[in-house]
């Protein structure tokens, strides 16, 4: 049975308190199984080779002294391998062969899979892949990222409206800057892994990934099944922030299990994952703002640049940000894109925004000095009434409200707006702020609600949980759909034979997947209150929002925040230490306030992360990193992160049966502008490339 409905249904309490984590229990004590934990019979595992060389071709793979080694069972190829469709199709819907290995001899960039070499043991894998002999015949490689690159090209199309240039000159205050973030990692705790067997004739395969049914649907493309013919079990998480999609590892995993017919297990290593897990494009900006003399925007254009790979087309939306944020009389925005040899960049946790609200938060701070009005009274002055591009009206926009509640309870009217006045012994001192806003929107998923014999209810839909909270947030909506207790329900996710259901991934997960359990079990607990008789196999309804999703009106849907930061500078070390953080976010309805603030303070501190330490460098003699790992490649850890507050204002979506939005990416956007922006006010100097490294300071000095 179908049900497409969107009215809110009755309330008991459940959503709104803060509840520890159902499966918080399974977790610590290690009960939770992850991909690569669960035991197999008879599993073999496989170990992935990867180019040396950027670019060029393999021209010949010694397997014979390997294949002699002690358990090695076979070595997997370009000439070897079962072959994939050649017409598969990517999640966006355009050929996407990032994922198809071993289909040809062509090395498009530095750690391209070229093999894999599969063992009864992982230390038999590994030490076999280890001395494999792979010959190259190599070609010159070209990995330079440049905001001038001659060779970029339109990575979608660009919004256009009035005369940019125009404006530009009409105007009394003027930026034009450009602005660089460096290339960063998604670097989760838990690495991406995948078992693949056969069950008879259908492939099932237990994974970590952000949406089982995102992968069940890519592999039976590539492999020519069914989609009955594939299950993809992932129940357990450690972290993906965007990467954990269509990899390497799962397809090579599914084509050793196909020929040693017995499961075949493949986890990358740390460094493996710098080079096939994606990450996020270094970016180029170039931000021009144009202004009366009151500070109301006349000109606003932002072009982006992204690097992406000569197999796939990413796009980093940067400008996008601009797009929804303020409005002007002449609004240009641009996303470009260049090819270059290196692994195709991927989504990472608020991809567009995050780089892109550094470049625009940043040029709004410089416009509001240049016009001598308040950072925070700039913004609002350029409020728009409706969507600045698309002329569409804002679902709710309470930007203005978490202004108001940041700069009070941050202490900002005591500010004094000169930089560089403020010191504490050898230290300089600076506060700053920046807007955030993310797109709040919601995919269509199916749900299956069940009324037990024993007075239970049993929830299952293919969610992903990926250390979100987002099984204990849907476990309280269901309870309050059904009117019942949070104790009485059990949350079932990750498994793709639950049907449809969208990825987690967009800040779309909880609303769309709370939609579909919201409207099965209303339309159970209405066919309850008809029939208490309950039979052995329990009464079941299934949800399906397609149609509900499909007739939303067309509206500009957003979070919003305002990002504070105070910071102390070193001028003799170049070192920057963030001391405090707030956040003030319009996020729809929180369902569960612990798990909500948890997700806004780890976007906070990938904003500290992302300012002052992230920062993968290639060595652009071999096309590879250097170290890559997680000791050469820096993130926020303890030390680093101060005292930090997040909180929310009230902020409900009234066309989403539980008003509820997304937190999982609006705690990232804007938090490194605001620390940039304390790091100018604290020193007079502004820093346009992240992230801002001690020796950054000391070359610039400081302006006051």
């Amino acid at each position: 049975m179908t049900t497409t409905t969107t009215g809110r249904t009755p309330l008991t309490g459940a959503v709104g308190t803060a509840h520890t984590r159902v499966e918080g229990r399974d977790k610590v004590t290690g009960a939770a199984r992850y991909a690569g934990e669960i035991p197999f019979t008879d599993l073999a595992h496989g170990w992935l080779v990867l180019s040396t060389v950027a670019r060029g071709r393999v021209r010949e793979i010694e397997t014979g002294p390997v294949l002699d080694m002690p358990g090695v069972l076979t070595v997997l190829h370009h000439g070897n391998a079962p072959r994939v469709t050649s017409d598969y199709v990517g999640m966006l819907g355009v050929p996407d062969p990032t994922a198809a290995v071993f289909q040809h001899d062509r090395v498009p960039h530095a750690g391209w899979p070229v093999a894999l070499v599969v063992a009864e043991t992982p230390e038999q894998a590994r030490e076999a892949a280890e001395v494999l002999v792979v010959r190259y015949e190599t070609e010159p490689h070209d990995i330079a990222f440049e905001a001038d690159r001659p060779d970029a090209h339109a990575g979608d199309e660009a919004a256009e409206k009035g005369d940019l240039e125009a404006e530009l000159a009409a105007s009394d205050h003027v930026v034009d800057a450009e602005y660089t973030t460096p290339e960063e990692h998604h670097s989760m705790m838990e690495p991406h892994a995948a078992t693949a067997h056969w069950d008879g004739g259908r492939l099932e395969i237990v994974d970590s990934n952000q949406g089982a049914s995102w992968v069940r649907s890519e592999l039976a493309n590539m492999f020519s099944l069914d989609e009955s013919a594939v299950r993809v079990r992932s129940e357990h998480i450690g972290g993906g922030f965007g990467s954990k999609g269509m990899r390497a590892h799962q397809v090579s995993a599914v084509m050793a299990a196909t020929v040693l017919r017995r499961p075949v297990r493949v986890v990358l290593t740390r460094r493996q994952m710098f080079s096939l897990a994606g990450y996020r494009s270094p970016t180029a900006h170039r931000v021009r703002l144009g202004a009366r003399a009151d500070g109301r925007l006349r000109a606003l254009g932002h072009r982006s640049l992204n690097q992406t790979s000569t197999v796939y087309e990413f796009v980093e939306p940067g400008a996008g940000v601009a797009r929804v944020m303020y409005d002007a009389d002449a609004h240009h925005t641009a996303n470009e894109v260049v090819r270059l040899d290196v692994p195709s960049p991927t989504w990472m946790r608020a991809p567009g925004e995050a780089p892109g609200s550094f470049a625009l938060e940043a040029a709004f701070d410089e416009l509001a000095e240049k016009c001598g009005v308040d950072p925070i009274e700039l913004r609002l002055r350029n409020e728009p009434e409706t969507g600045p591009v698309s002329g569409l009206p804002y679902a709710t926009r309470n930007l203005a409200a978490c202004f108001h509640e940041g700069a009070r309870r941050f202490g900002w009217a005591d500010r004094n707006p000169r930089p560089g006045l403020r010191r504490e012994g050898g230290l300089l001192v600076g506060t700053g702020t920046a807007a955030a806003s993310f797109g709040a929107g919601a995919g269509a998923s199916t749900a299956l609600a069940t009324a037990e014999p024993d007075g239970t209810f049993t929830v299952r839909i293919t969610a992903a949980d990926i250390g979100t909270g987002a099984r204990t947030a849907l476990t309280l909506v269901a309870a309050d759909a059904l009117g019942t207790t949070p104790d009485r329900v059990r949350v079932r996710i990750g498994d793709s034979d639950f049907g449809p259901a969208w990825i987690a991934g967009g800040s779309m997960g909880t609303r769309s997947w709370s939609w579909a359990v919201t409207a099965a079990a209303t339309e159970l607990r209405e066919r309850l209150a008809l029939n208490t008789d309950i039979p052995p196999e329990g009464i079941t309804v299934r949800s399906d929002t397609t149609e509900a999703i499909a007739a939303l009106a067309q509206k500009e849907r957003h979070s919003y925040g305002a990002q504070f930061a105070e910071v102390a500078v070193d001028p003799a070390t170049g070192e920057v230490r963030v001391r405090r953080m707030l956040g003030i976010f319009a996020a729809g309805r929180i369902v569960n306030p612990l798990t909500a603030r948890n997700q806004l303070l780890g976007g906070m501190t990938w904003g500290i992360s992302m300012a002052l330490h992230e920062e993968a460098v290639r060595d652009r003699a071999t096309g590879g990193h250097y170290g890559p790992d997680l000791a050469g490649y820096h993130v926020a850890t303890h030390a680093d992160v101060p005292h930090i507050e997040a909180d929310w204002v009230d902020d409900t979506d009234p066309e989403d049966p539980v008003g509820i939005k997304g937190v999982g990416e609006i705690g990232v956007v804007g938090a490194a502008a605001a620390i940039a922006n304390a790091v100018w006010h604290a020193t007079g100097v502004r820093h346009r490339h992240l992230p801002i490294r001690p020796d950054r300071v000391l070359r610039a000095g400081a302006g006051v």
